[in-house]
C-alpha cells in the first residue's frame, strides 16, 4: 500500500551517502525527526535526475533550510557505489543526503516503486517529493509522467 499524507514512515535500515561517506542508518533516525524533504528519482546519472531534479535541490538547499527543513534526502534504487559517485559528480557535498536503495526495499515499503523493465532498468522509484514532519508525511507529490511538475525543489518550496 502506498504511503499517503498522514502515514508514518516505515522502520528499516538505510544505506546513506553523506559527504562521500557511506553508513547504515535507521529510517526513523534519519528521516523521522524534525522537518525533512525526501525526494525520489528513477536513477542516478539519468538525464532528468542529473540535469534538473538533484541539482535543483542542491541549488535551493539554503532556501529550503530557511523554511525550517532540517534535512534534504534523495532516494534512488541504486547501490552505494553509484550513489557515492553521483554525489561527487553532482557536487552534492552536505546539501543533500543520498539514500542508496540497491534492492528497492525502502522504495517498495513506501509503495512508490515502478517497473522500468521496458526501458531496461528493472525496479525503480517513481519520481516524487514529500515533506515529513517528525516521522509523518505532511505532503506527498508523485509525478504523473516524466516531468518535474510537482516534485521539483521549486514545487516543494511553494508548499512549505
Amino acid at each position: 500500500m502506498a504511503l499517503e499524507v498522514g502515514s508514518s514512515l516505515p522502520e528499516m535500515k538505510l544505506t546513506v551517502v553523506t559527504n562521500g561517506e557511506t553508513e547504515e542508518r535507521s529510517s526513523i533516525d534519519l528521516l523521522g525527526k524534525g522537518k525533512v524533504v525526501l525526494f525520489g528519482v528513477p536513477g542516478a546519472f539519468t538525464p532528468t535526475c542529473s540535469d534538473y531534479h538533484l541539482p535543483g535541490f542542491v541549488l535551493r538547499s539554503e532556501e529550503l533550510k530557511a523554511k525550517g527543513v532540517g534535512l534534504i534526502a534523495c532516494l534512488s534504487v541504486n547501490d552505494s557505489f553509484v550513489m557515492s559517485a553521483w554525489a561527487k559528480a553532482q557536487n552534492v557535498e552536505d546539501h543533500v543526503v543520498l539514500i542508496a536503495d540497491g534492492n528497492g526495499d525502502f522504495t517498495k515499503s513506501l509503495g512508490l516503486e515502478m517497473d522500468a523493465s521496458p526501458f531496461g532498468m528493472g525496479l525503480r522509484s517513481k519520481r516524487f517529493a514529500m515533506v515529513i514532519e517528525d516521522g509523518k508525511v505532511t505532503h506527498l507529490a508523485v509525478e504523473p509522467g516524466g516531468g518535474l511538475d510537482v516534485s521539483s525543489a521549486e514545487a516543494i518550496l511553494q508548499v512549505l
